[in-house]
């Protein structure tokens, strides 16, 4: 071919803007989160949070916040109606169509302002209602202590624990400290045939941590 024909490029030299300082770093990091996202409540997992789920059918005001894969496996497994009767569903149910909204009855009630009169008038009254027996110092509510609730996965975590829904910090990290003994190949004669127990174990525990239980 002559050279009056040969292909002769345009560019020949194309420069490439070097990388600041910082950017090398923030683009080996991808899984680092931005300026207010927040991490996935899945235990080892550095995705960014951008799905809640309900913690449990009577914590619905109570989430917890996953990544869309996690949000999706959660999903999955959820069931509202789980270990519940037929009678307990179908009231369920019922609630569900009128909105959970609570009736009263038409009649007057024994603490209204008629039903006080009445009795002055019958002379089995003081002159005044005190139904809660605020002013003779009877009836007065005791304050009731606090319910622990927890979400399906810190039942789940309990359960790989052997240890019941109510179990203190104490016992949680008694249990957590027998079970790494026990199942550690360093404990127990390097048999790593619990290895699998011993991860589950490590990650109930974790679980709970999060969830600021130990």
């Amino acid at each position: 071919m002559s050279g009056a024909f040969q292909y002769k490029p345009r560019f020949v030299d194309i420069r490439v803007r070097p990388p600041k300082e910082g950017e090398a770093e923030a683009e080996a990091d991808v899984h680092a989160l931005k300026p207010g996202e927040r991490a996935c409540d899945h235990v080892g997992c550095r995705a960014p949070a951008s799905t809640r789920a309900p913690k449990s059918r009577e914590m619905m005001s109570e989430h917890y916040w996953f990544c869309q894969a996690h949000a999706a496996e959660y999903n999955r497994s959820w069931d509202f109606f789980a270990g519940m009767s037929e009678a307990q569903i179908r009231e369920e149910q019922e609630k569900r169509q009128t909105g959970d909204r609570p009736t009263w009855q038409f009649k007057a009630s024994r603490f209204a302002r008629e039903a006080a009169s009445f009795s002055q008038r019958a002379g089995t009254g003081k002159g005044y209602a005190d139904p809660l027996g605020v002013v003779g110092g009877k009836g007065r509510r005791q304050p009731e202590a606090p319910v622990r609730r927890l979400g399906k996965l810190e039942r789940i975590a309990l359960a790989d624990l052997d240890l019941d829904e109510d179990a203190d910090v104490t016992l949680i990290r008694r249990r957590y400290t027998e079970l790494v003994k026990r199942c550690h190949p360093d404990a127990n004669g390097g048999d790593r045939s619990a290895e699998s127990r011993l991860q589950r174990v490590i990650k109930a525990y974790k679980t709970l941590q999060k969830a600021k239980l130990v």
